[in-house]
């Protein structure tokens, strides 16, 4: 893990309520909370959320303190956008979360990304110019979206006047910890 510090930083994580991929939400969420950030979890509305693992097995579950409605990006700064496909799915139909990410994207907030959670991204017509990694079957909708894809294991991407960080599976969990808490503290 990296030196960096998230000391006095809030870090917005936007899920759906049912569908996030667990350790995609959990580690992350840790990693900001052991830089010394705070970490807000968003969702469509407040309450229970419904993690998964493998994207097919119901596990634990989670509580959204904000719904996406009462969320602001100008409260928060960076935003974390967990996978799992049901997730990714189910937020990227949501137009006030679409809303809510494109409102970070805007006021060039960081943002970090992985698995599936890029097509949020797509649908927020905010990948033109930029670089990032997904899960492969992303590749196709990154591209048509105006991305550049790749595979690696993290890709931070600084172009456009905002940074993304961005991961492929919860593989790379690790390097997508260490490079956001590196470029939120940045």
């Amino acid at each position: 893990m990296s030196d960096a510090s998230l000391s006095g930083k809030t870090i917005a994580f936007l899920t759906a309520e049912i569908g996030v991929e667990k350790p995609e939400l959990e580690e992350p969420w840790k990693a900001v909370v052991e830089a010394g950030g705070t970490p807000v979890h968003i969702a469509p509305e407040a309450g229970t959320v419904q993690s998964m693992v493998n994207d097919t097995d119901k596990d634990a579950t989670f509580e959204a303190t904000v719904a996406v409605a009462d969320a602001s990006a100008s409260d928060y700064d960076a935003l974390v956008l967990p996978g799992g496909t049901v997730n990714a799915d189910k937020v990227r139909s949501d137009e006030t979360s679409v809303a809510l990410v494109k409102a970070f994207v805007d006021a060039g907030k960081p943002v970090a990304a992985i698995c599936h959670a890029p097509w949020t991204l797509v649908e927020a017509g905010v990948l033109p110019g930029k670089t990032l990694t997904s899960f492969p079957s992303l590749a196709t909708d990154v591209k048509n979206a105006g991305g550049t894809w790749q595979d690696a294991e993290v890709f931070h991407c600084p172009a456009n006047g905002w940074d993304l960080v961005t991961s492929r599976n919860p593989d790379d969990i690790p390097a997508f910890n260490a490079k956001l808490v590196e470029v939120f503290a940045g």
